[in-house]
């Protein structure tokens, strides 16, 4: 039906709250619009088949809880883990060894079994690095880490020191919620890389996703405070100071599984745009289960997620290329099954 304008059903003798119902209707209509029609570019971008090479190229990774460095887990559970990984593509383990304090330090204390699991892991999975997983909040939206102060950054640098002389094969940073102009977490990771690149392990970084329409960050960040998105580019500085970026790409309060996997591929697609070419570049897979306004458990499932991946990569797509489970104490076989046999 054709819109007309409140004056024409005024000369038509509609009364004022029909007036008002076709304004309100009319105001409904343009706003549904725009999301309608960024629901169908989701759904359009999950179309079609993964190319056939879209396949585990060696170079996954798989994100660990704090119990296997403070005596919780047992040589049944290393064992475990060890025929859990068998055949699959994971080459990288993030072993959550912090947090660390807001002044950037790390206390000993929470790591006591550390160097005993690192040393373990590398009899019981030959050929898999084990990173050391820091992170904390950060400033300004959180009260944590102050990452424009040099002195928080020296110590932070000084605790990925502290991690690598435990053994550990790389750093791996996951700080949040990072704002995409925040000079000072730029300044920490080129610090932290010229210790990893002089101790000859890898550096690699947790990122957000990225901005689905340029600027979006900007308008969320202004209405909310919270920034969500990093901007594609300075999604593409922080990957050319580290080795290695892994993108939390859940959590997007997606309420279906097919726009999910249309999300990830999107994201798949500006991340690849963003990553220079010798940097890895791994998407999260949401193993686990939640159901909250950011996170619906039927909609985030890992096989969606793998799909969207294998779409967004394409056939011929880069080799130093992954997919990152999140996490290994939230994961069940279903989703271990959705990874291998979509992915592996």
């Amino acid at each position: 039906m054709e819109l007309r304008p409140l004056r024409a059903l005024r000369r038509r003798g509609w009364s004022r709250w029909q007036r008002i119902g076709v304004a309100v209707a009319t105001a409904v209509v343009l706003l549904l619009l725009p999301v309608v029609g960024a629901a169908s570019a989701l759904r359009l971008q999950y179309a079609g088949d993964p190319a056939a090479d879209a396949r585990s190229r060696g170079r996954d990774a798989l994100w660990l809880g704090h119990a296997w460095v403070d005596g919780r887990r047992t040589d049944a559970d290393l064992a475990a883990l060890a025929q859990r990984l068998a055949g699959t593509g994971i080459r990288d383990l993030y072993v959550h060894t912090g947090p660390l304090a807001h002044d950037g330090s790390l206390d000993p204390a929470l790591y006591p079994q550390a160097r005993t699991f690192v040393e373990q892991a590398h009899r019981a999975l030959p050929g898999v690095r084990v990173q050391s997983w820091l992170g904390d909040v950060v400033r300004p939206e959180k009260a944590g880490l102050d990452l424009d102060r040099a002195d928080v950054r020296d110590r932070v640098t000084a605790s990925s020191r502290q991690v690598l002389a435990l053994g550990f094969d790389g750093v791996h940073f996951d700080m949040e919620p990072v704002r995409p102009d925040s000079a000072g977490f730029l300044a920490l990771l080129d610090q932290v890389h010229a210790v990893t690149r002089a101790a000859g392990v890898p550096f690699s970084v947790a990122a957000p996703q990225i901005d689905p329409l340029p600027g979006l960050h900007v308008v969320t960040t202004g209405l909310s405070g919270h920034g969500k998105w990093w901007s594609q580019a300075y999604f593409g500085q922080v990957a050319r100071r580290v080795d290695q970026v892994a993108v939390m790409s859940y959590d997007t309060a997606m309420p279906v599984e097919s726009l999910y996997g249309g999300y990830v591929a999107q994201q798949t697609r500006l991340a690849l745009e963003a990553t220079p070419p010798e940097v890895d570049l791994l998407m999260g897979l949401p193993a686990y289960w939640d159901d909250t306004s950011s996170h619906r458990g039927a909609a985030e499932t890992v096989r969606a997620a793998v799909r969207g991946a294998r779409l967004g990569l394409g056939s011929g797509g880069r080799q130093n290329f992954g997919l990152a489970l999140y996490v290994d104490f939230t994961a069940t076989p279903d989703h271990w099954a959705a990874y291998r046999d979509g992915w592996v």
